[in-house]
């Protein structure tokens, strides 16, 4: 079963930026890469509330 949670926007390590031109600049700051909050990598690591929801939905 897929992780519905599993994304980039769920990450301790995503980081979102307003730029002064008025758009948004995300990035993964453990690996430097920018990215978008739908992207999925093998290295996620949830955040906090993340971790409680899942544990939540598993019963």
């Amino acid at each position: 079963m897929e992780n519905r949670f599993h994304c980039c926007a769920t990450c301790q390590h995503f980081s979102a930026e307003k730029k002064s031109s008025g758009g948004m600049y995300y990035h993964c700051v453990r690996l430097g890469f920018e990215t978008k909050p739908t992207y999925t990598f093998n290295c996620w690591n949830p955040t906090e509330t993340v971790k409680h929801l899942m544990k939540k939905e598993e019963g």
